[in-house]
Formats: C-alpha cells, sequence, structure tokens
C-alpha cells in the first residue's frame, strides 16, 4: 500500500501590538516624545496612523527625506526607552490568550509575528500568557527590512514550518495588511489598534473584527475555520 502524503503545516502568524496587547498608543506617545526631544513636532494623529510600521519606515514617512538620517537610530533608542516605562502596565486585550489556545488546540501552529526587540517581545508574551499555544515567534532581528516589507512574515513562516498559502495572518493596521498582501497571506483585520473596519477592508483585509473576542466568538465563520477545512 502506497503510504499517503502528510498533510501540510497549516498555521496563524499574529501580529502582537495593538492586535494581543494594547499598546499602540503608548507607542505613539513614546514616538511624540522621542520626536520632541529632537525638536519635530509630529502631530500624534499622524504618529498613530503610521503605527505598524518599523521605526526605521516610520521615521523616514513621518520625517520625510530630507531629515538627518543620522539621528534615525538616536530617534528609534529614544522611542525604545519611553516605551520601556510603559511596560509595567501592558495589558492584553480580552480573548488574546483565549484565541491563540482555541487555534492551537484546533490543530494549527501559532507564530507571533512581531518587530519588537527581544526584550520587548519576552515583556509582550508574559502579558499575553499563551506561551503553551504559542510554537514560535519571531523579533526584530529576524527581519532585515520592517513592515511594510513582508520580511518578519517571511521569517514568521520559517519559524512555524509553513508555507504562505497555508497560513492566515491576524493584525490591526493597513501595513500589516500590506506586508501579507506581498505574500499572498489572507489577513484578519482586527480594529482594536486604531484603524477602522473601512481602512482595513480597503487595505485588503478578507475578514475584519471588532476584537479578538469577536474573532473567537466567530471563529468557526472566520478564515481560520477556513484553513483547517
Amino acid at each position: 500500500m502506497t503510504p499517503q502524503p502528510a498533510s501540510p503545516r497549516r498555521g496563524v502568524l499574529v501580529d502582537v501590538d495593538g492586535t494581543l496587547v494594547d499598546s499602540n498608543y503608548q507607542h505613539t506617545i513614546a514616538w511624540w516624545q522621542a520626536f520632541r526631544r529632537f525638536g519635530h513636532d509630529v502631530p500624534m494623529a499622524e504618529i498613530h496612523r503610521a503605527i505598524g510600521m518599523g521605526g526605521d519606515k516610520l521615521v523616514a514617512h513621518l520625517l520625510g527625506e530630507d531629515r538627518d538620517a543620522s539621528l534615525d537610530g538616536d530617534l528609534d533608542a529614544t522611542h525604545g526607552a519611553v516605551f520601556s516605562t510603559y511596560w509595567p502596565s501592558l495589558r492584553a486585550f480580552d480573548g488574546a490568550g483565549d484565541l491563540l489556545g482555541r487555534c492551537f488546540d484546533e490543530g494549527l501552529v501559532v507564530v507571533l509575528a512581531s518587530s519588537a526587540s527581544g526584550k520587548e517581545l519576552e515583556v509582550l508574551r508574559g502579558v499575553i500568557d499563551a506561551d503553551a499555544a504559542i510554537t514560535d515567534a519571531t523579533s526584530s532581528s529576524d527581519a532585515e527590512n520592517s513592515k511594510p516589507s513582508p520580511d518578519i512574515l517571511q521569517a514568521a513562516l520559517k519559524a512555524g514550518g509553513l508555507e504562505a498559502g497555508n497560513a492566515v495572518f491576524v493584525g490591526d493596521s493597513v501595513w500589516d495588511v500590506f506586508s501579507a498582501t506581498e505574500l499572498d497571506i489572507p489577513t484578519i483585520g482586527i480594529t482594536t489598534g486604531g484603524t477602522s473596519e473601512a481602512e482595513l477592508r480597503e487595505a485588503g483585509a478578507a475578514e475584519v473584527y471588532k476584537d479578538v473576542r469577536t474573532l473567537l466568538k466567530n471563529f468557526t465563520d472566520s478564515p481560520l475555520a477556513k484553513l483547517l477545512a
């Protein structure tokens, strides 16, 4: 009898900031303070709309190509230092750990697709408190180019032993959607990061949910269940 080929691994890549952890507005304030320290008066609304980009892309996006790029590293480091003061107050969104647990119980590989630093990712994983359901996670050191480039998602696929055609991405920003689209990975949009359903759908999200708890409640009708089917 000819042995049957093994079924391909199927999995979910999950953004962290703004999707699983309520941290986007703390990032906004941290970037605002970093910009102010170096003499840049950037409105918080503009900063918030850029959250989800990697730090290097965010600085270029907000300050333009004619900025003194030699200060980009200092800006990023200052943002990181200010953001770290919020670590003790960070909280996971209701249902974050439960959603990861449901995905794991259903047989999906769960990979956190984060571009946070190694230490920051450690803090975020502690806030989520669902390590038993997490197969692997990426950090900024795993990608040469940050979102909206797809590098971090490529790293997450590799970490989970997944192919793009057998994965779904869950994220909260248009930058998440753009990066997943580069790899033809369908994105489930979550609005808790502060981006509207209309914007996420216009960017190309396959489905959009109010929060991860709502996604969990509608799991059997979501792209996650379709992936399992």
